[in-house]
């Protein structure tokens, strides 16, 4: 039998050991990819728990200082239980911004039976809340709800953005408010923080009332900068415990300067997002012609046109005497609220000195868009006053009595001539 030479042996023997140490290398190569991708996971794996346990100590410090200053504020009240003992119940205040916190288009559009339901359940939710706490060792409870918000505006917003008719969103308010003779939705006017101004009033009040249990504060959704001051002044008080703050959902952002406090989240109650204002342009005024017309002080002060079945005025009192008294607006303007609705007269008729007189005494009140701030659409048109009667030297604007607040109705003499003249 032959033999295999002895080179080709040794040849063969080398191939088969480098094919081994080529296996054992891609092996080696492929094993330690493996194991760097593990221990990259485990790294990422790792910085998760990290931050998820950062979160949650930090969650932990806030609970811990807001449980704190509940404490605080129940020792204080502790120490006033005698308020308790007569007919006083302990009080459970809700306070609302209105604008900030607007409630969901599905209540709206449900009219009345939606704003009910929108009572019951903020009630239900707070309730809840209270249920958990031992509160009921106070005995009965008085609950309180309120809310300041801008009829005019906010009904503008919801109807421009289709959200309700003026009729679902009248029926809301009425429904909401009938809900509970201690439920109240106040209207608070056209003025950026009338709201903020007056629930910080209402806080720095009724939060010092040793019968205050819990206020449920809904304020800005995340801004809450304005109310920083009084927050501070009632936990150098010890009263910031008795604070528990609303909030329409548990995702949402809250302001980092707020202090640690209990947190209702009302889901289903609130929209998330606030709704962009409206800004409505009134179209300019139109006078219509008038057989006569008569003039003081640069005013139009048109002829009352004679009507069948007008009333005539009593020559034995002044115009504003007259029951009820004739419509400045109706006379010397138009009325926007028309006959059915304005609860001054529009049926009268005026003889020119009357309208004169109207005019004259009309413009000793102030005009409402220049007093809060907002241009007048009607201009040189306007029936109101745009300038103080008593010029800058005005002895009720030196007592912060007078009438005319705004910025431009007292301007210097020279400017109050040259208007005039």
């Amino acid at each position: 039998m032959a033999t295999q030479p002895l080179g080709e042996a040794n040849q063969q023997l080398w191939d088969e050991t480098l094919t081994r140490l080529l296996n054992l290398s891609t092996a080696t190569v492929k094993r330690n990819a493996e194991l760097e991708n593990r221990v990259a996971e485990l790294e990422v794996e790792l910085s998760v728990w990290k931050q998820a346990h950062s979160v949650a100590l930090e969650a932990s410090e806030r609970e811990n200082k807001a449980h704190n200053v509940q404490v605080a504020a129940l020792n204080r009240q502790i120490s006033n239980l005698d308020c308790f003992r007569g007919n006083q119940n302990p009080l459970i205040l809700c306070v609302i911004n209105g604008d900030e916190n607007i409630f969901i288009p599905e209540l709206f559009g449900q009219g009345q039976q939606g704003g009910r339901a929108a009572a019951q359940k903020l009630t239900k939710s707070i309730a809840e809340y209270l249920a958990n706490e031992d509160v009921h060792i106070f005995g009965r409870l008085s609950f309180w709800v309120t809310i300041y918000y801008n009829k005019m505006e906010l009904g503008a917003i919801l109807q421009a953005h289709n959200l309700c008719t003026p009729e679902q969103f009248e029926g809301f308010l009425a429904g909401f408010s009938q809900a509970s003779p201690r439920f109240s939705l106040v209207d608070v006017g056209y003025n950026k923080d009338a709201a903020d101004s007056k629930i910080k009033e209402y806080l720095e009040t009724y939060i010092r009332f040793p019968q205050t249990l819990r206020v449920f504060f809904g304020g800005g959704q995340t801004d809450v900068s304005g109310y920083m001051s009084t927050f501070s002044a009632l936990e150098n008080e010890q009263l910031l415990g008795k604070i528990v703050m609303l909030h329409s959902s548990n995702d949402l952002d809250i302001d980092s300067r707020l202090p640690s406090l209990p947190r209702l989240n009302v889901d289903g109650l609130f929209m998330m997002e606030k709704l962009p204002r409206v800004f409505t342009k009134l179209s300019p005024l139109t006078v219509g012609s008038f057989s006569t017309v008569t003039t003081n002080g640069g005013l139009i002060s048109p002829q009352s046109p004679a009507r069948a079945g007008g009333r005539l005025i009593d020559p034995s009192l002044p115009l504003h005497r007259q029951n009820p008294p004739p419509c400045n607006e109706h006379y010397l303007m138009t009325c926007s609220k028309g006959a059915g609705v304005c609860k001054y007269s529009h049926d009268y008729i005026l003889t020119p000195e009357q309208l004169a007189s109207l005019a004259s005494n009309a413009k000793k009140a102030p005009c409402n868009w220049l007093k809060n701030g907002v241009q007048c659409p009607y201009g040189e048109n306007c029936c109101w006053g745009h300038v103080c009667p008593n010029g800058p030297k005005c002895f009720h604007l030196s007592k912060g009595k007078c009438w005319f607040k705004g910025e431009a109705m007292h301007p210097p003499t020279a400017s109050v001539e040259s208007s005039s003249a």
